[in-house]
């Protein structure tokens, strides 16, 4: 049995971070993206991605695999990691670099970590291969993930679940 410690939030808070923010975790929070639209889950969960020392740009090779999957990260820029903004973050996903430095069980923060290959600079099969690995565990994030929103949704009170009902309807 996984136990989760979940971070006071409304939504359901993910990071993904990596060194230099331009391949793993880049190609992670849009996977993510696409796995909170196509799950309904855009009003209950965040993406966050960022770096311990970010690259000037997404890795070219990043780019042309996941466009393969129809995925444009083309327009996105690394950035920092921000260690107060992981207080409020439910699931912390370090690939390549460590999180220790942040104390995520301080915070009730989940942290895991992905060992993935850099695909900075690997040929594009290297890249596709970890490009589908980051896919199938961003699947698997998810399913838990889906699971903790419908409990939420269920914990919930008839009287703010009919009211919530109520809202969406009138949006």
């Amino acid at each position: 049995m996984v136990v989760h410690y979940m971070a006071n939030s409304d939504s359901i808070r993910v990071d993904f971070i990596c060194p230099q923010n331009a391949g793993r975790s880049q190609m992670a929070a849009a996977f993510a993206e696409r796995e909170r639209a196509d799950r309904e889950l855009e009003r209950v969960v965040e993406v966050h991605s960022s770096g311990t020392r970010p690259a000037e740009s997404v890795h070219d090779e990043v780019v042309e695999a996941m466009a393969e999957v129809d995925i444009d990260v083309s327009d996105r820029s690394p950035t920092y990691v921000v260690p107060e903004a992981l207080e409020t973050s439910h699931f912390v996903i370090t690939m390549g670099c460590t999180v220790a430095e942040f104390n995520p069980e301080h915070y009730g923060v989940e942290s895991r970590e992905w060992n993935l290959t850099n695909p900075d600079g690997e040929d594009m099969e290297t890249v596709r291969e970890v490009r589908d690995e980051i896919e199938t565990r961003v699947g698997a994030l998810f399913d838990e993930i889906e699971e903790i929103a419908t409990g939420r949704t269920e914990s919930q009170s008839l009287p703010q679940r009919v009211s919530d009902t109520i809202s969406d309807i009138f949006k």
